[in-house]
């Protein structure tokens, strides 16, 4: 066993032999890895041994550990949960996880909503709604949510609350694409049955629509309602073409998830052909990470932990590759899940043997392409960089690039951005926003040299001062401010005050898309087509977007506390509570008596008395 501090070596010698989960920390309390084992004694014991693992991360594991915690189970199954829960609490690094790729798009069902929505998205993360997916492109699921929308006529408004506050049903509800339940047109309980329908229908079971919309069209022929007759007829060949588009007969195969799986290095894909009687409804496709050198039985427990834990259902039956090994903890945790027998097995024969080789094959071939598309993207991002230092006659490649830029309102609420591109990409953990202190009024110049110059002062003041911030501590190869020669003019002279390593400045005009350089009259203009301009471009707009954002809540926070100076019986406390609650102001003006009873932390009387101020003599206040 290899040298270990000695604590931790008399915390190896102490492992019971028994099932459980470990968690590995650091020395600050950390997690950094969650597993579990049935007999924690060799599995802990065998990360601290000289072995032959190709994951890099995992070899440089033991010499990060400082303190082992080890939590005894009664069985597999049971250290299979907590390790799920541990996992999902702490987001150890070293952990598998499925990688946040927000170009997949999904449908979600905000099912805890009175009324629920059914919308596109391209995030799945929020508690409280059913995401379906993901689907091969957006138009896929645009085109779905058509067809959906016709069919069962849910309401496609926006937001938590059905409607608008004029008490009027919306054009949806005189074009038959919503049954208004804003002005209560429809019970929640009819509502409910609806999504409840659609939800059906996104997990595969299309018939019991199907059978309605046939019994509906022959009911309305029978009483000579010959276009509604028509109206039904054409939602039920929607329905069907939706179907026949996206389905491939299996007849079988009956329900079950056939998974597919490719891995390289540390990166792999899974693959899951989801068929529900007897039907491939569709494909979805998976991206993982932190998986080198773990095997299939590992990686596939770990994804169908994470899949599985939201999925809105569980298929009786689970199609694994013939190397997964045992995978039966997993099929018991699914089981209590689905409270059904989950049953995960391998296929030696037969259509499912066939569909699992296609999933694989579909598995190896988004990875192989996904990896290809990643070594261009890193070719062209060495481009840009090599384009830059080239261009601007830089001494090295700008590997860290620092962007900042200026958003004001006539001179209110000033507030400045700085975002950072490690090696041609975001790094969004580096961005830092200012709040502009030391003038007033619109002279962006002004402003410039502030930020600029309160970033490097925390660049000057090293590490050991008291606010230590790692961006701050970072040195840029390359200062890009938004703006002309007024701006790298005001950044220049505020650099230059502290004595810093040689830092490349240069200034990026919107207009024209000009470079301003220091000592050169005039800019540099670079082609629209040059990659290097392409990324200061990228670097630039991201500025703005950010710079905007925090300048739209600083707005929004004002616009709140004066709002709260005209309103009787609201104090810090109060105000905070309405704050967090309702997020804008216009938010607030538009909430019911009883959303403002529902606040937390608002007294009833109080909330029925800031209504009665907002909403006096038609409701002006706040609104000038």
């Amino acid at each position: 066993m290899a040298v270990v501090a000695g604590r931790l070596e008399n915390q190896l010698k102490a492992l019971p032999a028994r099932p459980g989960v470990y968690l590995f920390r650091d020395a600050d309390g950390d997690v950094l890895y969650v597993g579990k084992a049935k007999s924690l004694r060799p599995r802990v014991r065998s990360y601290f041994q000289k072995t032959t693992d190709g994951r890099a991360q995992i070899r440089s594991l033991p010499e990060r550990v400082a303190d082992v915690e080890v939590i005894v189970t009664g069985s597999e199954v049971e250290a299979l949960h907590l390790e799920q829960n541990l996992v999902k609490r702490h987001r150890p690094p070293f952990n598998v996880r499925l990688r946040d790729d927000k170009s997949f798009p999904y449908i979600a069902v905000t099912v805890e909503d009175e009324y629920p929505r059914v919308m596109f998205t391209r995030e799945r993360h929020r508690a409280g709604v059913w995401y379906f997916g993901p689907y091969a492109n957006a138009k896929k699921v645009r085109e779905t949510l058509d067809v959906l929308n016709r069919v069962f006529r849910y309401r496609p408004c926006e937001g938590p609350k059905p409607g608008r506050h004029s008490g009027i049903p919306c054009l949806d509800y005189h074009i038959d694409r919503c049954l208004a339940p804003c002005v209560g047109y429809v019970s929640q309980e009819d509502y409910r049955g609806i999504v409840d329908g659609v939800i059906e229908f996104l997990s595969g079971d299309v018939k019991p629509i199907q059978r309605e919309l046939e019994r509906r069209m022959q009911e309305a022929a029978a009483e000579e309602r010959f276009e509604d007759a028509a109206r039904y007829r054409n939602r039920l060949f929607a329905v069907q073409h939706l179907v026949e588009r996206q389905a491939v007969e299996r007849q079988s195969v009956g329900t079950a998830d056939v998974i597919g799986f490719a891995a390289e290095g540390d990166r792999a894909v899974v693959q899951i052909f989801p068929l529900r009687g007897g039907k491939m409804v569709d494909r979805h496709s998976f991206h993982l990470e932190n998986v080198g050198g773990q095997d299939v039985t590992t990686i596939l427990e770990s994804f169908g932990l994470e899949y599985y834990g939201s999925a809105p259902s569980v298929p009786p039956q689970i199609v694994v590759p013939n190397d997964a090994g045992d995978l039966s903890a997993l099929g018991e945790l699914l089981s209590e899940r689905r409270g059904a027998r989950v049953e995960i097995r391998t296929a030696e024969r037969g259509e499912k043997r066939r569909l699992q080789r296609l999933a694989d094959e579909n598995a190896l071939h988004v990875l192989t392409s996904d990896l290809a598309q990643g070594e261009q993207r890193r070719l062209r991002r060495g481009e840009a960089l090599e384009q830059l230092r080239e261009t601007l006659n830089l001494e090295a490649l700008p590997l860290r690039i620092e962007c900042f830029d200026i958003s004001t309102a006539m001179g209110q609420d000033n507030v400045g951005s700085m975002v950072v591109f490690q090696d041609g990409l975001p790094k969004k953990a580096h961005y830092r926003k200012f709040a502009i202190r030391g003038q007033e009024g619109m002279d962006d110049f002004a402003a410039m040299g502030e930020m600029v110059s309160r970033r490097f002062a925390r660049l000057a003041a090293g590490p050991t001062a008291d606010d230590y911030d790692e961006s701050f501590a970072a040195t840029p190869n390359l200062v890009v401010v938004d703006g002309g020669k007024g701006q790298l003019a005001a950044a220049i002279a505020a650099m230059q005050a502290f004595d810093l390593p040689r830092v490349a400045v240069i200034a990026l005009a919107k207009r024209a898309e000009e470079v301003f350089v220091p000592g050169r009259a005039q800019p540099v203009v670079l082609s629209r087509h040059d990659p290097g301009l392409q990324l200061l471009q990228r670097i630039r707009d991201e500025a703005h977007r950010f710079a905007v954002g925090f300048h739209r809540q600083r707005r929004e926070s004002r616009g709140f506390s004066s709002l709260f100076d005209e309103l009787e019986g609201v104090g810090p406390a109060r105000r905070r509570a309405l704050l967090n609650h309702f997020g804008s102001v216009d938010a607030m003006l538009a909430a019911a008596p009883e959303e403002l009873e529902g606040v937390p932390g608002v007294p009833a009387k109080v909330a029925r008395s800031v209504y009665a101020q907002l909403h006096k003599a038609g409701g002006g206040a706040g609104r000038a």
